[in-house]
């Protein structure tokens, strides 16, 4: 196969010019080392035309994949269908990549290309272009010095821009003509740019009291046709632009520092982050049609298993089923704060909780199975896996996105019918239906628990018999520990995890269940919240019985046994003695909802009438 490269085209853009669809030759792959240790990859390319080399060309951090795949290789014809040109202090034009096609591989170079000739007109300024109608937000833009912000008129009469000078004027409060520096070309090397951006986040105002002050900030995010970048505003800039910055809104920001970005705290694929600063200035851009709205680098459930928890992750899914809003106390304020479970599903077939919270659980909406896109979600490994919002995620309910439209049409034809496999213990609150059901045979069969990571399922069983002995066990008294103290037979029991003495002691339980279902049985721990679901009393009850009366005692898990519930079974390997078995333990029971479970007897019935 030939290919007919577009000579002259890397000249051109050189020149200042914008070639459509140029064909071209990658000569040479080349990976840049990344800013800090969590930073994303980024790879810049030699590119030829079959009459001249561009070096000065960086592929796209959402274009590496191509790289990774190994579509993108030396030698390889692409189609640039769609770029930008960054013009840097030496006035050389920095090519970034935003869309490539591969077009096929010949086994050597095409032609034979010499470095591009900036002589020839590569050194001219970039002609002028429109950046915008624009508007100032800063009050305080126009004072003299000020270079990163609106235009002031200089002694030849021709305007200052942001982005230094250019032919056109420009009147006081709008912004130069000249291109802004795409998110992408961003560096903390650079000393003058200046951005034009949608926001598509913003944060709530949060403060903070340590040892070294106290002071507030609110982060935003920041998307343009060459990638992400998350801002924060600290103290005085967050008086001066919070109620002046709108989520959807298309802005030029100008003068802020730029630093590595901590990954653990956001899903942005950027290598650095923006803070603003005293110089920093922001103009409300009206052009705003070629900015896009928001960028997802979406995870399908199926992978979060094998994903670090507290990953910060963007997360889409049909909201399969819903909780009511419940309160609890924080640890650290002691404050009451409002969550709502829900349960995510996606085309992959597996269910995942997820977590809202304040004001976001209060006004949710899940009727009707509302497709759902969160950006910069926080996964957990609370109850196998689980996600949940942050103070700085974005929601959105049925998003005008292609991958939204996707999974509504396939939830309305397979996914309403189909039996989600979860990849979380619990059932948000008894809202949602326990999914993964097998059999204690088909646990066997299947070699449940074999692998390195434990699995879960579910079955309806029933309690058959239960161990009284060693069920109780005396505890720490403090709210965060369990740990079993040491009676020192003087009126005082010592803690060895809290190196403390207590005058008294908490009861827990550590209940072993005989559960059979209809294809055998199985022992099972059951922890303390299951155990008390089980035998009907709180601990602290079971405990004084114990202590004062025997045969009441006993009358409770007398009358506990052969009643049936819907477990949520963690099943691992166990090795004792040299002796491996797989070990089985509760991490949720819910009553047997029998309407439930006979939807779901009947689906299980249409599945197998239709093999």
């Amino acid at each position: 196969m030939s290919f007919n490269l577009h000579e002259g085209s890397i000249q051109e853009i050189a020149n200042g010019g914008s070639p459509k669809s140029p064909v071209l030759q990658v000569l040479g792959i080349k990976k840049i080392q990344s800013a800090g240790a969590q930073g994303s990859e980024r790879y810049r390319l030699l590119l030829s035309d079959g009459k001249h080399t561009q070096s000065s060309a960086m592929l796209a951090t959402q274009q590496n994949h191509l790289v990774n795949s190994g579509q993108l290789q030396n030698n390889c014809v692409i189609r640039l269908e769609k770029y930008i040109c960054n013009t840097i202090q030496d006035n050389r034009r920095v090519l970034i990549m935003l869309e490539v096609q591969v077009l096929g591989n010949p086994p050597n170079k095409i032609g034979n290309p010499t470095p591009v000739n900036l002589a020839a007109g590569g050194n001219a300024p970039a002609p002028a272009q429109n950046g915008g109608a624009a508007h100032a937000v800063s009050g305080g833009m126009n004072r003299p010095g000020n270079q990163g912000g609106a235009a002031r008129p200089n002694q030849g009469g021709s305007g200052a821009s942001f982005y230094g000078r250019s032919n056109v004027a420009a009147s006081p409060g709008t912004p130069g003509r000249g291109k802004p520096t795409p998110i992408a070309g961003l560096n903390p090397y650079q000393n003058r740019w200046t951005i034009r951006a949608r926001v598509t986040n913003k944060g709530t105002i949060r403060t903070w009291n340590n040892a070294r002050g106290e002071g507030k900030l609110f982060s935003m995010d920041l998307v343009d046709e060459s990638g992400e970048i998350r801002a924060t505003a600290f103290n005085d800039q967050c008086d001066k632009f919070y109620d002046l910055i709108e989520i959807g809104k298309v802005y030029f920001f100008s003068k802020g520092g730029l630093k590595t970005a901590n990954k653990k705290f956001t899903s942005i694929q950027n290598d650095y982050e923006m803070s603003f600063n005293n110089d920093t200035t922001v103009v409300l851009c009206e052009d705003e049609a070629e900015i896009p709205t928001i960028q997802y680098n979406f995870v399908p459930i199926e992978k979060l298993e094998d994903m670090e928890p507290n990953t910060v992750i963007d997360l889409i899914g049909v909201c399969k089923s819903y909780g009511e809003v419940t309160t609890i106390v924080t640890r650290a304020t002691s404050k009451e704060l409002n969550k709502r479970e829900l349960q995510i599903v996606d085309m992959s077939g597996k269910q995942v909780n997820f977590t809202l919270w304040g004001a976001e659980a209060d006004k949710f909406d899940g009727s009707g199975s509302p497709v759902l896109a969160v950006k910069g979600a926080r996964l957990s490994d609370f109850g196998g896996r689980s996600v949940g919002s942050t103070f700085s995620s974005t929601l959105m309910i049925n998003p005008d996105i292609p991958e939204a439209y996707q999974l509504r049409g396939w939830y309305d034809k397979v996914g309403c019918n189909a039996e989600a496999q979860s990849i979380s213990t619990g059932g948000g609150g008894g809202a949602g239906r326990p999914t993964n059901w097998k059999s204690f045979q088909q646990v066997k069969d299947e070699g449940l628990g074999m692998g390195e990571k434990p699995d879960y399922f579910t079955t309806k069983g029933t309690i058959v018999f239960m161990k009284k002995e060693n069920s109780m066990y005396q505890a720490c008294p403090t709210q965060e520990c369990n740990k079993k103290v040491v009676d020192l037979q003087n009126g005082f029991f010592s803690c060895e995890k809290c190196s403390k003495e207590f005058p008294n002691f908490k009861y827990r339980m550590i209940l072993n269940a005989n559960v059979a279902d209809y294809s055998g049985n199985q022992w099972a721990t059951c922890f303390q919240e299951s155990a008390e679901t089980i035998l009907g009393q709180n601990t602290e009850y079971l405990g004084n019985l114990k202590d004062q009366d025997d045969s009441a005692y006993d009358q409770v898990f007398t009358e506990a046994n052969f009643k049936s519930y819907i477990f949520t079974m963690r099943a691992k390997m166990d090795t004792y003695n040299d002796e491996s078995r797989i070990r089985c333990s509760c991490v949720g029971i819910q009553p047997v909802d029998f309407k439930e479970y006979s939807k779901k007897l009947i689906n299980d019935i249409r599945q197998m009438a239709a093999v």
